[in-house]
């Protein structure tokens, strides 16, 4: 085995994620690092569409032990959740190793070993927080579509302004599709939104009965892997996105987006729905989400697809290897920043556990 600077833990990735387990790690007491490869804690979030918002509220929308410091029902800016970031990972002092690329995971002699250019680390136990936001997915019909049209992925749109004037059409109605076609209406221009009805939490008035308790129990408990009906949402949200929160689809029509079905190919260089409608626009913005590329663990723990086959997190195939953030990894608010704590904390307490040998 190659030398490098060894840890019991490292957790590869300093988003909201990343942090949780290592305010949890920093309790226990165990020698450990973060290793983020953006040159500043909370940079993914600035970089952003510039109206962007969280769809939960403060109340619910804060990592353990530092509240956002706004009233219960304000919903921070993308720009206030990145500051908060850095200022949480300086309050705790949380060892973070920025601008730090991971290339590889693998294991020699029972030992974790994490490549970054010239860097290595070694450990004993790893937790994979970089989430399942990795790479902008663009369905390949884009590159059949005429070259006049003006497209982007909804992770490089910033505001109205990149699109030609003329009429756009959205393409994915999740919450970050429904989103932007809304500012997009409300510049003026026509707007399409295409793609299946996810479905939708109400987050305004029923979120706030109670002070929101009985909301956040509902996305955090019942709609968990530990009910039926959470296990039935969750192979839903996995292959079709989540359903909306903070947004009804009557907000979405009164703002004068249309609705229309799913895009089925082109014709003629433009997009052709499903139902046989060609779409003559100007811009077209691909709000198709995201996929998870985890290529670069060289371990045998992924099914077919790629994806990470763990149990809460954790990989019985290989001890000491751990996942948190991932889309509805326990819950629907798993990866979110109010609900990314509680699975930080039960992977932080299997770490624990392992070292004592209990």
């Amino acid at each position: 085995m190659t030398g490098g600077e060894r840890f019991d833990t490292v957790v590869i990735g300093g988003g909201q994620a990343g942090l949780a387990a290592a305010y949890y790690l920093s309790q226990i007491g165990v020698d450990f690092v973060v290793l983020e490869s953006q040159g500043q804690v909370g940079s993914s979030w600035h970089r952003r569409w510039d109206s962007l918002r969280l769809f939960t509220p403060t109340k619910f929308s804060s990592l353990p032990g530092k509240r956002l410091d706004r009233d219960d029902f304000y919903f921070p800016s993308k720009d206030e959740i990145g500051n908060y970031l850095k200022a949480y990972a300086q309050e705790f002092r949380l060892p973070i190793r920025l601008n730090i690329c991971v290339d590889s995971l693998t294991r020699t002699d029972g030992v974790y070993q994490i490549t970054a250019g010239p860097k290595t680390f070694l450990a004993d136990h790893v937790i994979v927080a970089t989430g399942s936001y990795q790479k902008p997915f663009t369905p390949p019909l884009a590159q059949r579509l005429n070259p006049s049209i003006a497209q982007l992925h909804s992770d490089a749109y910033k505001n109205p302004h990149q699109l030609p004037d003329g009429s756009t059409l959205v393409v994915g109605a999740g919450n970050s599709g429904a989103e932007i076609a809304i500012e997009l209406a409300e510049s003026g221009r026509s707007v399409w939104l295409a793609g299946r009805d996810v479905g939708h939490i109400p987050a305004d008035k029923v979120g706030r009965i109670l002070g929101g308790k009985p909301y956040w129990f509902f996305l955090g408990r019942v709609l968990s892997i530990d009910t039926p009906i959470g296990r039935k949402v969750r192979k839903k949200a996995l292959h079709q996105g989540a359903p909306l929160i903070n947004l009804n689809p009557k907000e979405i029509t009164d703002s004068g987006v249309i609705r229309c079905g799913r895009v089925a190919g082109t014709s003629d260089g433009m997009p052709q729905l499903e139902d046989g409608r060609v779409m003559n626009v100007a811009g077209i913005v691909w709000a198709t989400g995201y996929r998870y590329d985890f290529s670069w663990i060289k371990l045998p723990i992924f099914d077919e697809r790629g994806y990470p086959l763990h149990e809460r997190g954790s990989v019985p195939q290989a001890a000491g290897i751990h996942f948190l953030g991932l889309h509805f990894q326990t819950a629907l608010n798993s990866a979110l920043l109010g609900g990314v704590h509680r699975d930080a904390q039960y992977i932080v307490g299997k770490i624990q556990s392992g070292r004592s040998g209990n």
